[in-house]
């Protein structure tokens, strides 16, 4: 039986989607209270986190008012001058431990593994991997063994606590800052710990001292915020998290807390059904109109009728104990933060009405922050951690710079267009592809590399290739110079042209191939490569190997297969004479001259050929018609509709294209269409299909 719709699931479903809108268009007041409206429709069937989601858009719009609401940098704030080549591209701290994700950039081990970002900074592309990249690793600690080392420390940290052992890591890490005192990422992990252990005034003191150093590092914001939650004061909470976002709006983890923060505080149970006015209607909000800082065009269908204004608020829970765990230092003059604790007692109801104005931004916060947008942004892109993370590859000494560590194991030349396996192999691409011909595995660690072939995202490591370019420039110019040549060599079309040894193929006729041969995936992958996108095809010879004569095929599309298997959709161009024969990487070559037909100047030879040329056409034309169904279908699905009679029969080199399309489809030895095929001579080529379709009619005729 059928289930009942969802009582008000379509009008839910319309006020999410305006209120998506409404964010998306900097619009949040609105954007708040339709959200508020649709979940007191009752919350979404879906599972909670699915529904929350629905809430990114108001996240982000949220992230974007906040921070359009901070402080210029300082110079104190500033970042430093720019990042090195050696800097995780989600953290921006050292790349230590480095995993290359699947679009190519470098992340550090710690970033992927505790998902800081759901996409790559610099592209956009969605991350994982957890595998350190050996190649890079390697240059990791060889250039920068003090870094390595503190990176080495923060992951037996991270499975400390991650093994449920916060004391042991406590210790560890205020071991390890005596050491070191400088490694701010010590005092997180150390915070982490104490906060694992419920000593919270600890975790804050230590993060506290994080942010005077570095105020505007979001993980340490996100930490901070996390304690807070803990403890129970969620406005604070949901503060710094917006802090953290509005200092990078992809940090993940504290993206989804606030998703789920909203979700609650606008759920059903903690909106107040009774309350006739909000505070954004109240004098003091209406005296500062919102303007819209980008409108959006919404569906007239999507419009809200009659939607009553109430209060985000309701039931949030405020510990008095946490207020004595904050710090008495005036902190929000740094960091922008507006604080519950310099607020008088209110009432539940008046809390909520409080958040919901906080999170409202009036006509004059907009206007006077929206000259600051792009420079902000432009911040927020360039924002460093610590100074001390600042890498000057110019700095690296020369002895240290060894070629070695950038040879492919493969072929032993100098890395060319590096890529990085899921299990952290790097190889030249060209040579992990003729790997994967063979088997879906890792050439040195003999890993399954199923998924990853059939993805057939071969990502450059970019890191691996600057590293070349700065550091190798003459060795990476000769190796250029070498492929250059290896694919003009394999770019002619005259000379070792490779020969696909098949079956019979013809000028303008369709060519459909199952490639599954290591040897003919290299070859096609060189004639795409190149950008000829042309071989040879030839039937098979017992004695030569391939035949004499064969077809020149252009490849116009190649689906791939998950198991690297191909179908290749190829149509025929020119045909050619064997001059010699060669090998070439487990395939066939060959040096070819290309066939032509002769043609005939004298006016009554010419008249001549004509007639033969209509009579046998007509001829042909007929004996397909006669065809059964079956048959004459087949051939239409396989070769498509015969091609019309050409006005011009040698304005080709291969004459009429109708010929070949019907010896391709006549059931005739290979044998004699290779004899016809060789003919130079259109006047013998229509004497030999004519025999043949005489002596098919004759044949139908019984």
């Amino acid at each position: 039986m059928a289930s009942e719709p969802e009582p008000g699931g379509a009008e839910r479903e319309r006020l999410l989607r305006r209120g998506e809108l409404l964010a998306r268009g900097n619009r949040l007041r609105e954007a708040l209270e339709t959200y508020s409206a649709a979940l007191r429709l009752g919350p979404p069937l879906a599972a909670a986190a699915a529904s929350r989601r629905r809430l990114g858009a108001l996240v982000g719009c949220l992230a974007l008012h906040y921070r359009l609401r901070l402080p210029r940098p300082t110079e104190a704030g500033a970042p430093a001058a720019g990042p090195g080549l050696f800097r995780c591209g989600g953290c921006r701290g050292f790349l230590g431990e480095p995993v290359a994700a699947p679009c190519g950039h470098a992340h550090c081990r710690r970033c992927l593994r505790e998902q800081l970002r759901a996409c790559c900074r610099l592209c956009g592309e969605p991350l994982a991997g957890s595998a350190v990249a050996v190649a890079l690793g390697h240059l990791a600690e060889k250039w920068f063994p003090r870094e390595s080392r503190r990176a080495r420390t923060w992951r037996r940290l991270g499975e400390l606590l991650g093994q449920g052992e916060p004391r042991a890591a406590r210790e560890a890490a205020s071991g390890a800052l005596r050491e070191d005192p400088s490694d701010l990422m010590l005092q997180i992990y150390r915070a982490e710990s104490s906060a694992a252990l419920q000593e919270f005034q600890s975790a804050l003191d230590d993060l506290n001292a994080v942010i005077s150093k570095m105020p505007n590092w979001p993980e340490v914001y996100f930490r901070r915020a996390k304690i807070l939650h803990r403890t129970g004061s969620i406005d604070d909470a949901l503060q710094l998290f917006l802090h953290c976002l509005a200092l990078d709006d992809g940090f993940l983890p504290a993206k989804l807390e606030v998703e789920k923060m909203l979700y609650d505080l606008l759920s059903p149970e903690n909106v107040r059904e009774h309350l006739k006015e909000s505070a954004l209607n109240s004098p003091h909000a209406q005296s500062k109109p919102v303007t819209h800082g980008s409108e959006v065009n919404l569906d007239p269908g999507l419009g809200v009728q009659q939607i009553t204004s109430e209060s985000v608020g309701g039931n949030l829970p405020h510990a008095e104990s946490t207020r004595s765990l904050i710090s008495t230092e005036k902190f929000t003059k740094e960091d922008g933060l507006k604080r519950a604790s310099s607020e008088p007692l209110l009432s539940v109801q008046e809390k909520g009405v409080l958040l919901k104005r906080k999170l409202s931004l009036s006509e004059q916060d907009f206007s006077v922050c929206e000259n600051r947008r792009n420079k902000l942004k432009k911040h927020e892109e360039t924002t460093e951690r610590d100074t001390a993370f600042l890498l000057d590859c110019e700095a690296i000494p020369k002895d240290l710079i060894d070629i070695s560590d950038f040879e492919c194991s493969l072929c032993m030349r100098l890395f060319f267009h590096p890529v990085t396996t899921p299990c952290g192999h790097t190889f030249c691409k060209n040579c992990l592809e003729r790997c994967l011909d063979y088997a879906p595995q890792c050439p040195l660690c003999k890993e399954s590399l199923k998924e990853y072939l059939a993805s057939r995202k071969y990502s450059i490591t970019h890191l691996l290739q600057i590293l070349m370019k700065k550091y190798l420039p003459a060795e990476l110019a000769e190796r250029e110079r070498l492929h250059d040549e290896e694919t003009a060599e394999h770019s002619s079309l005259t000379s070792n042209v490779p020969i696909f040894v098949c079956t019979m193929a013809y000028p303008t006729v369709p060519c459909p191939l199952h490639v599954f041969e290591p040897r003919y995936r290299l070859m096609i992958r060189r004639s795409i490569e190149t950008g000829t996108k042309q071989f040879g095809m030839c039937t098979s010879d017992p004695k030569k190997g391939f035949a004499d004569y064969g077809c020149m095929l252009y490849i116009r599309n190649v689906d791939y297969l998950p198991d690297g298997r191909s179908i290749v959709d190829t149509v025929g161009l020119r045909r050619f004479r064997v001059l010699q024969r060669g090998m070439k990487d487990g395939y066939c070559t060959a040096d070819i001259e290309y066939l032509e037909d002769m043609k005939i100047k004298d006016e009554g030879e010419m008249k001549k050929l004509g007639e033969l040329h209509d009579f046998v056409y007509s001829q042909a034309w007929n004996w397909f018609q006669s065809l059964r169904n079956k048959f004459h279908t087949q051939i239409l699905q396989h070769f498509g509709p015969m091609p019309e009679r050409e006005s011009n029969i040698q304005g080709t080199a291969n004459g009429p294209a109708w010929c070949w399309w019907l010896l391709a489809v006549l059931p005739v030895d290979p044998r004699y269409q290779l004899s016809v095929f060789s003919m130079t001579s259109l006047k013998e080529r229509l004497i030999k299909i004519q025999d043949i379709l005489t002596y098919f009619s004759r044949d139908q005729s019984k």
